[in-house]
């Protein structure tokens, strides 16, 4: 008899531990599915790690060097690097590099955030209940700072499926949308053909008629995008609206992250009893989920991390730059009520004895 796998079981490319050791970072992977946030580390270029910690429904993530922030059902939550005490973890001294302590939750209620970012301390979050983007704040559950053109009035109802986000200096460019409708889930009407790009800024719509756009990303002033329902990562020409289609996979494509040449991007499966992606074309081939990579100048896929089990989606792809080997505390986890941290000191605090 076959023994069962262990949880998060995955397969991967031999070159993908030297690679990340190479690259000097870590992965990080929000699955809703599976109610995880997952970091990927390599063990001396030689072997992965994973470091899986629940969160309920956690999708879009933001990372800097000095903290993390999360989108999950009902709340965003942010944490802070706090370096010195990841090497005194009680268990596990010496083992990591960073540690991500929770700080702050928003208590958002039902907002159905996707990409997430901060810009000049505010939370900026893809508020895609409410078709806009949002502040996060501590007064309401979001203050809405820009709306597409299309949309006349804010309410509760998913009228174009506002997903993507696209970042430069600070500002945000782009964002995409599965449709440009102003009717409660229009989007879905016709999905294979009413994706669109929008240019901030203007309100203009850069690109149209696109199937299922997710993860906008400028690299380099090109704009990227992942067209999920076709599997292909395209290059957007935002003068013409044309693109160009840089590779194709086989999977529901949707979070990316780019660090020197390489590009890591996530794939998913695609449930054929799911209503609202069983026709998609790609959906014959989207039978695997995890992370491919390419060399974006060759466009060659250089590795690939693929689940056995546990993980059948995966919405946001995140790099840890310049952590090997990165750890999150999550409120479930009895560390972080002893972690204690100041400007004038860090450590980890005694347990009051039971009386």
């Amino acid at each position: 008899m076959t023994a069962p796998l262990p949880p998060f079981a995955c397969i991967h490319s031999p070159a993908v531990p030297e690679l990340l050791k190479q690259l000097n970072c870590s992965i990080a992977i929000s699955t809703y599915q599976a109610g995880k946030l997952i970091f990927i580390s390599s063990i001396d270029g030689k072997k992965l790690v994973q470091l899986p910690r629940n969160f309920k429904k956690p999708m879009g993530i933001f990372i800097n060097n000095h903290g993390l922030s999360i989108a999950t059902e009902n709340s965003v939550i942010e944490f802070e690097n706090a370096v010195k005490m990841a090497l005194n973890l009680p268990g596990k001294k010496n083992t990591y590099d960073a540690l991500f302590l929770p700080r702050v939750t928003y208590h958002t209620g039902g907002l159905d955030i996707h990409d997430l970012h901060k810009i000049n301390g505010d939370l900026i979050a893809v508020n895609t209940v409410f078709s806009c983007l949002s502040r996060i704040t501590s007064r309401h559950s979001f203050e809405p700072v820009w709306k597409p053109n299309f949309i006349k009035k804010l309410r509760p109802t998913d009228d174009c499926r506002l997903n993507g986000l696209a970042v430069e200096k600070d500002k945000i460019k782009y964002v995409s949308a599965l449709g440009s409708t102003n009717t409660p889930e229009g989007w879905r009407n016709d999905k294979l053909t009413s994706g669109v790009i929008i240019d901030v800024d203007s309100g203009e719509t850069v690109a149209s008629n696109l199937s299922m756009p997710h993860s906008p990303r400028l690299y380099h002033n090109e704009l990227y995008c992942l067209i999920s329902a076709k599997g292909e990562l395209i290059k957007i020409d935002t003068q013409t609206g044309s693109y160009e289609v840089v590779k194709t996979f086989n999977g529901f494509l949707r979070g990316m992250d780019k660090i020197g040449d390489y590009l890591f991007i996530g794939l998913s499966k695609i449930r054929k009893e799911s209503d609202a992606f069983g026709d998609l074309p790609i959906a014959p081939y989207a039978n695997q989920s995890g992370i491919v990579i390419l060399h974006l100048p060759t466009r060659g896929v250089v590795g690939s991390i693929l689940y056995k089990n546990s993980v059948e989606e995966i919405y946001d792809v995140k790099l840890l730059r310049g952590f090997i080997r990165p750890s999150i505390l999550n409120t479930e986890k009895e560390e972080h009520k002893i972690a204690v941290t100041s400007p004038v000191g860090e450590y980890w605090a005694i347990k009051p004895k039971e009386s």
